[in-house]
């Protein structure tokens, strides 16, 4: 299915630092708890993230991702998500975080 330009504008991808990340046991498939500052005009947002295959805590900590920001939130177990971190999957699908290739301010939008 082909999306119009008027579709993929609705989408808003945008950069953001992690802050925190935890261990989510109560997730169904292996994955972390994220808090995501993503600069002043959007806020801290939280999110799961199935990337334990391929990160520890401290590989993303601090780690500038992308994030899609206008989502619904949605219930993960005891856990509300407020964004989805974007990532691509490997052959093993497993997922490798994206990420800007330099330092973007926070909030900065994907197009």
């Amino acid at each position: 299915m082909e999306l119009s330009w008027t579709d993929f504008e609705k989408v808003e991808m945008r950069v953001g630092t992690v802050l925190t990340v935890e261990e989510f046991p109560e997730a169904r498939k292996p994955a972390y708890k994220l808090t995501i500052d993503f600069g002043q005009n959007i806020g801290i947002r939280k999110s799961s993230a199935q990337v334990t295959a391929l990160y520890r805590p401290e590989d993303i900590l601090g780690r500038q991702v992308i994030a899609v920001v206008n989502f619904p939130r949605k219930q993960i177990g005891p856990f509300i998500s407020e964004c989805l971190v974007m990532g691509a999957y490997s052959d093993n699908n497993e997922v490798v975080l994206l990420a800007p290739e330099r330092h973007t301010p926070e909030g900065s939008r994907i197009g």
